[in-house]
């Protein structure tokens, strides 16, 4: 009783300051403008559900939907959203036209200065966007929401020439375990330095020598990303070794995921056969292989570009915070 006491005396209180909540709600309402501008409808769909995104390193968090409350833990299976992305593209599928969603989303073990279990993305899709008119659209964001001019643009490839001055497309994994340890950076001890753990050197790299230094002046947008970190973005037609992604970048951290959005639905279920391959490696539980989306695609998914926003991240940019908990009302530990 003495213990609970104690934490319910010094835990309630938001970690936010009343003016950075204040400048939240401003910028939520300046990105309601900037879509309700541009003829984009604001959307709502389901937090649980029985689809989830299949991603090595994302982790839903799972739930049970009992039909008798008395036995909490029988009945079906769903899933709290890591993004909207599969029940947005259903909507573009079944005849929406731009849409965009402010979703609260659900990540498992993440947690740190710039992670939060449950957190507030913003998420858009807009049909006949290619990754040029994708790119474009999230820089005039990022240059209405943080007033930092328009983004610089580079290819994935050459962020990495600049900031690690390695080639991520042609070096050995060798060179880019040279690139960690000429900077002083540490890797997972045993990561074998080897071509099948390719991906998993190039984000320690992004990570430690890349990201840190990108949009310090004004925010960056790399596009381009290797084909093996495609996700859910088509490959590109002309340079098969990369895909049409792009993400944003500000002050050294990534604010948003964005993609020329692939429209096959065999191509994206030999990803979520791979991605699931990948988590049993890691000791991962797989995920649902069928989904909603599956069906909807192959229905037709028009051509569109998509993003994901870390509006948490946008906010603690435009404030000068140092870590997500001073944009939140109440971080997991508080929740």
């Amino acid at each position: 009783m003495a213990s609970h006491s104690s934490r319910a005396s010094t835990d309630w209180r938001p970690t936010a300051s009343w003016a950075t909540l204040r400048r939240r709600a401003e910028l939520l309402a300046e990105l309601r403008g900037f879509f309700a501008e541009r003829g984009f409808l604001e959307v709502e769909t389901p937090l649980a559900s029985a689809d989830t995104v299949v991603d090595r390193h994302l982790d839903p968090l799972g739930l049970t939907l009992p039909d008798d409350p008395r036995r909490p833990d029988v009945g079906q299976r769903l899933w709290l959203q890591t993004s909207p992305e599969f029940a947005m593209k259903r909507l573009v599928a079944a005849g929406a036209g731009p849409i965009y969603q402010v979703a609260k989303a659900f990540r498992a073990a993440e947690r740190g200065r710039w992670h939060n279990p449950e957190f507030t993305l913003v998420e858009w899709y807009r049909p006949g966007d290619d990754l040029a008119a994708g790119v474009s659209l999230l820089s005039e964001l990022g240059e209405r929401l943080l007033g930092r001019g328009p983004a610089e643009m580079l290819t994935y490839a050459d962020a990495f020439r600049r900031h690690a001055n390695v080639d991520p497309l042609a070096a050995p994994v060798a060179e880019l375990a040279d690139a960690l340890r000429c900077a002083g950076q540490s890797w997972p001890d045993g990561l074998p330095v080897d071509e099948p753990h390719r991906d998993a050197w190039l984000d320690l790299v992004l990570d430690a020598l890349v990201a840190p230094r990108l949009g310090l002046t004004r925010p960056a947008i790399v596009t381009h990303y290797p084909a093996s970190q495609a996700a859910l973005a088509r490959v590109a037609t002309d340079d098969p070794r990369v895909a049409e992604r792009f993400e944003l970048f500000a002050a050294g951290l990534e604010l948003a995921n964005g993609y020329h959005e692939l429209l096959d639905a065999d191509v994206l279920s030999e990803r979520i056969a791979r991605a699931n391959a990948a988590r049993q490696a890691d000791g991962k539980p797989t995920l649902p292989v069928e989904s909603r989306l599956l069906g909807a695609m192959r229905t037709g998914l028009p051509a569109c570009a998509g993003c994901a926003l870390g509006f948490d991240r946008l906010v603690a940019v435009a404030v000068g915070a140092s870590s997500l908990d001073e944009v939140l009302a109440f971080p997991i530990e508080r929740a």
